[in-house]
């Protein structure tokens, strides 16, 4: 049985970076709503409470019943997890006189702390709150202060419940993976079992038991997420497995030729469909993303259901989603961000179950998985690529002349990535078509044709990302390469947005 930390969601932005630090440390961690936690789980040994954007006081906080988990499992709060415990247990939470926001210093603390061995004197931590813990319920004791906050960390007396007022998981608290290690490690026993090569033993063990002797469909995009899905399936159930790599119309230059020749030495059972007449007559006249998105993923399932319908015994629908898709697709607050077209579910209709292998999965860790199992490095080190392809990358309505457009700039701007070897450099890259017609000068003849934007990002796991720093002479040579050979376009700009506050996607 896997070991787990279960992180108890409270809201917070930065929860699923803390499963990310606990993952890091070789651990296998679940993010779980608040109140889901799972009481018959033996698997169990640790809880992290995350922080959250409500007071403890808020009318609608979310709350759980501490007593029935506290005693039984260690448990570490961060944030308002730490004001919580303090709160439920006797303490005060106040507001503060001054909002703590950012760098802080650890100006005393417990250096014998199981907690805090090894964390460096003085060491910087990061504070977001505006309500501090002003006084801790009895038996308690303070274990670590800054300048402005007493009680920045804290510790129930002779119990393994701890609290920390300051976010460890992020990158400006400089010892908090050291501090989470010796949450993880000494205090709930961890022991590192959590890699890619445990992940792919168990998923195929579990991926035979659920699928038993039943076929399944996967829908291939030709990006890291669906080809390891595929790899790990074919590993699990061989020939059970049909693969449908759709052409909806709206990949990149010559993509579809290129995977399916990527597959051919995989060893899986792959057929191609070209569906691209389909998808642009129910996209024509369409502008708004969230439409596109739902019309493309209602695409989808449509020949999946069609291409299924002719295959014997087919019970499941296989899809690589990951857990950037599910988290932005419905966060613990019901916000939805963007939908994704491969999260919600299927239409009653097609009766087929989803089997979602890398469901839990950041994408760092899917390329990790991929490369324990030997697939080419050029399919793993793919940029990731959206499911409704370039028609989000189109501001406005689905024509073949855009589509042609788009084509014609992308593969210029990823092909000079390659050449000029910044493609492992960055994250993600795509060109934005823009609803814009401008005026230029080519020749001597006056022009009216669009503009085009470029973007690449860094990132580790698509939930933060900055905009890629590329040389000017890079963007220089790329402007002047689409506006001379690429009929249409006059102008190039380049998006230097960073995620949040945008997103990595225009729609």
């Amino acid at each position: 049985m896997q070991e787990k930390i279960i992180i108890l969601d409270f809201g917070s932005q930065t929860t699923q970076l803390i499963g990310r630090r606990v993952r890091e440390l070789n651990t296998y961690c679940e993010i779980l709503p608040y109140n889901k936690f799972p009481h018959d789980d033996k698997s169990v040994i640790g809880i992290i409470l995350s922080g959250s954007p409500f007071s403890v006081y808020d009318e609608k906080a979310f709350t759980i019943k501490l007593e029935e988990i506290r005693g039984k499992y260690p448990i570490l709060g961060i944030c308002y997890g730490a004001q919580f415990i303090s709160h439920v247990c006797g303490g005060k939470v106040e507001p503060a006189n001054t909002r703590e926001y950012g760098r802080a210093n650890l100006s005393t603390f417990q250096h014998n702390n199981p907690l805090l061995k090894g964390v460096k004197e003085n060491s910087q931590v990061w504070m977001s709150h505006g309500d501090s813990i002003t006084q801790l319920p009895d038996n308690f004791e303070v274990i670590a202060s800054t300048e402005k906050v007493s009680n920045a960390a804290f510790q129930a007396k002779n119990e393994a419940l701890w609290g920390v007022q300051f976010h460890p998981e992020v990158f400006h608290t400089e010892d908090g993976t050291q501090l989470l290690q010796n949450f993880v490690e000494d205090v709930c026993g961890s022991k590192q079992s959590w890699s890619p090569d445990s992940f792919i033993e168990n998923t195929v063990a579990e991926l035979k038991k659920q699928i038993g002797n039943d076929h399944v469909v996967l829908g291939l995009s030709g990006g890291v997420d669906s080809s390891v899905t595929a790899v790990l399936l074919h590993r699990a159930i061989g020939k059970q497995l049909t693969c449908i790599f759709v052409d909806h119309g709206l990949l990149r230059k010559n993509e579809f030729a290129d995977v399916m020749r990527d597959y051919e030495g995989l060893g899986l059972n792959v057929k191609g469909v070209d569906a691209s007449e389909d998808f642009f007559a129910a996209l024509a006249g369409v502008s708004d993303p969230e439409k596109k998105r739902k019309i493309i993923g209602k695409g989808f399932i449509d020949v999946f259901d069609r291409e299924a319908k002719k295959l014997k015994g087919v019970k499941w629908l296989a899809q690589g989603t990951i857990y950037p898709d599910c988290i932005e697709s419905l966060s613990i607050t019901g916000t939805v961000i963007k939908s994704h077209h491969n999260v919600g579910g299927l239409p009653d209709k097609m009766k087929l179950q989803l089997c979602e292998p890398l469901r839990l999965l950041f994408k760092d860790e899917v390329r990790k998985v991929g490369y324990a199992l030997d697939m080419p490095k050029h399919l793993i080190s793919r940029h990731p690529f959206p499911g409704p392809g370039l028609a989000i990358r189109i501001l406005e309505a689905i024509t073949p002349e855009n589509v042609r457009i788009l084509q014609e700039v992308d593969d210029i701007y990823i092909k000079g990535l390659r050449e000029w070897g910044l493609y492992d450099q960055v994250w993600q890259a795509g060109v934005i078509l823009l609803p814009v017609r401008s005026v230029g000068v080519m020749g001597d003849e006056r022009t009216y044709e669009q503009a085009v934007a470029l973007r690449a990002v860094t990132s580790t796991d698509a939930m933060t990302a900055d905009w890629a720093h590329l040389p000017y002479d890079f963007l220089a040579k790329m402007s002047n390469d689409i506006i001379n050979h690429v009929k249409g376009v006059n102008h190039v700009t380049y998006d230097i947005s960073s995620k949040p506050p945008a997103t990595i996607e225009w729609e």
